[in-house]
């Protein structure tokens, strides 16, 4: 008789520890020499600045993304070294992108809330594993110790996908073998550059995937903003050599202008 999965993780979250501080598991200063630019930034690095604990994954697609907590994050890496250190200025010059989740295959999760336990798969794919019987299937006799408990608010970061019917449905060492890095699990490329000239936006139509990113530069000494026309989002006002990133998901045409020369015009097409 299939008996539905509710136990706990042997490992839970431990809330009165400050995030930041659980990753990095110190608050040390580091001198002017040691910190970095963005323009020693490679996509893969690890990142963090001055004053802040938290750690950052530095995208392809030249966003940062956040790991929630300690247990996401040695899903991914077994110790801190690498971490590149920035200024606070200029960590800020890098814009935030989404939450990180679980490395697929690495663990199960679930929330105090709900009594699913779920495998992870691509990019924060949740599986409700439906039985204990696929659960050992899945991740052998021990499997209640590869399951953690992932704070409700955290939960909002993944996906729900199918529910696991069959062992043969998911493989744990295969999904972790594909997703070889955040940013191969993710998916993300690099930014499709817009710049912003004296003579108005070049290229002035672009066409990209649904989910891949522009980064629009001002190449001008002058302030410059694009804002979409139906004015759904834009970039705010950038000065000179100041940049914006905006991903767009959705198919369809973007039509844009300058907001400090309504005669600037563009077109994005997403495919």
């Amino acid at each position: 008789m299939t008996k539905f999965l509710t136990w706990f993780s042997a490992l839970s979250f431990t809330t009165a520890i400050v995030i930041a501080l659980i990753l990095t598991g110190t608050t040390q200063n580091v001198s002017a020499g040691s910190l970095v630019t963005i323009d020693d930034l490679y996509a893969g690095d690890l990142i963090r600045g001055e004053s802040y604990s938290a750690v950052y994954y530095y995208g392809k697609d030249g966003f940062r993304y956040v790991f929630p907590n300690d247990k996401t994050y040695f899903t991914w890496y077994d110790n801190f070294d690498g971490i590149k250190w920035l200024s606070d200025s200029n960590l800020a010059k890098i814009q935030i992108g989404s939450t990180i989740t679980y490395k697929p295959g690495n663990k199960m999760i679930k929330i105090n809330s709900d009594s699913k336990t779920y495998a992870v798969g691509k990019n924060g794919t949740l599986m409700h594993v439906s039985s204990e019987e696929i659960a050992i299937g899945l991740y052998g006799s021990n499997w209640n110790t590869k399951i953690d408990d992932v704070p409700d608010a955290f939960f909002a970061s993944y996906t729900m996908g199918s529910p696991i019917e069959f062992a043969s449905q998911f493989s744990p060492s295969a999904e972790i073998v594909e997703a070889s890095s955040i940013g191969t699990d993710k998916g993300l490329t690099s930014a499709t550059m817009v710049d912003i000239t004296e003579s108005g936006f070049n290229p002035t139509s672009t066409t990209i995937s649904a989910g891949s990113v522009i980064r629009f530069e001002n190449n001008t000494n002058d302030k410059h903003g694009v804002s979409a026309d139906n004015t759904k989002w834009g970039t705010g006002t950038m000065n000179g050599g100041e940049s914006f990133l905006k991903k767009f998901d959705e198919p369809g045409t973007y039509s844009y202008h300058d907001k400090y020369d309504s005669q600037q015009t563009g077109t994005i097409i997403v495919q």
